[in-house]
């Protein structure tokens, strides 16, 4: 296969199997070819944002606003639900707008890296197959994509801000690391999702239809202070509110709690293990899964 890395192993990074004499790479050398990958991604940043960028073109190509339909799309949605339910749940329009505004900016960022990340590798079958790049090039382009479809998406917000007078201030740039710390859990567990869609196609769906649950669950179109006190464990443990949390409250001028800056610590830690460990262990299969 012309797109397949050659990988050259020394003579410490091969054992032979006693029954078959079968060559079997060690796990050091799996975790070293998997660190090699990531390093040379990174180092070829500018492929990777080019294809996002592309990507994000392609989606709209031969249309007047081009990728500002993505904006248009979520103005629409935000301006017409934010009358709606501000009126349902008989709330201040002055607080709902703003809340209702950075919970979907937050959510369509969140979701997208969530139901993109099973397809990566699929959607990237041509060039792994017959182009040599490192396999986390694929997971940066994904992952880049969401983040550009969210600065366009981001426009929206600029008119809330000025009609119902959002308060800024130096809390607002805490923004910039938690999108940070979003694009870093991205790229984690986009590594574990984007395998586990190449081996099992189901999962492209299963994800998808899982997204759609999580959203009714996740306090975006409602307010947390709605639910009684024994049912709080349903955003306290909700990871998805954590993050929505994370990038709602710099938006509105505050900072994220305590709490919430614990559990996506714990989270982040959690995906680098589990990415890093299936990354090293199933990165070789991937071109034979496609």
């Amino acid at each position: 296969m012309d797109g397949v890395k050659e990988e050259i192993f020394s003579k410490n990074d091969i054992q032979f199997s006693d029954s078959y004499s079968v060559p079997v790479v060690s796990l050091n050398s799996k975790y070293r070819l998997a660190l090699t990958d990531v390093r040379d991604g990174c180092k070829e940043w500018r492929i990777w944002l080019l294809l996002a960028w592309q990507d994000t073109k392609l989606r709209y190509r031969r249309s007047t606003l081009g990728p500002f339909w993505i904006t248009l799309s979520m103005a629409v949605t935000i301006y017409t639900m934010g009358l709606l339910y501000g009126r349902l749940f008989k709330m201040d329009l002055s607080h709902y707008y703003p809340f209702l505004a950075t919970g979907l900016l937050a959510w369509g960022v969140i979701s997208s890296l969530l139901t993109e990340s099973g397809s990566i590798f699929l959607e990237a079958e041509q060039f792994i197959k017959q182009v040599k790049q490192p396999y986390s090039v694929f997971i940066f382009r994904a992952v880049t994509k969401c983040f550009i479809v969210f600065f366009h998406n981001i426009l929206v917000f600029v008119p809330i801000i000025l009609f119902f007078k959002v308060p800024l201030n130096f809390y607002t740039l805490f923004i910039f690391l938690s999108l940070a710390i979003l694009w870093i859990n991205g790229v984690f567990y986009g590594v574990v999702f984007a395998i586990l869609g190449t081996r099992f196609r189901d999962m492209v769906q299963l994800i998808i239809s899982i997204v759609q649950v999580i959203f009714f669950l996740t306090p975006i179109l409602w307010s947390p202070s709605i639910l009684p006190d024994k049912y709080q464990y349903i955003i306290k443990l909700n990871p998805f509110a954590q993050f929505v949390e994370l990038l709602r409250n710099p938006l509105l001028g505050s900072l994220p709690s305590a709490y919430t800056l614990f559990f996506i610590t714990v989270v982040t830690l959690l995906g680098f293990v589990v990415s890093f460990v299936v990354f090293s262990c199933y990165r070789a299969r991937i071109p034979y899964w496609l």
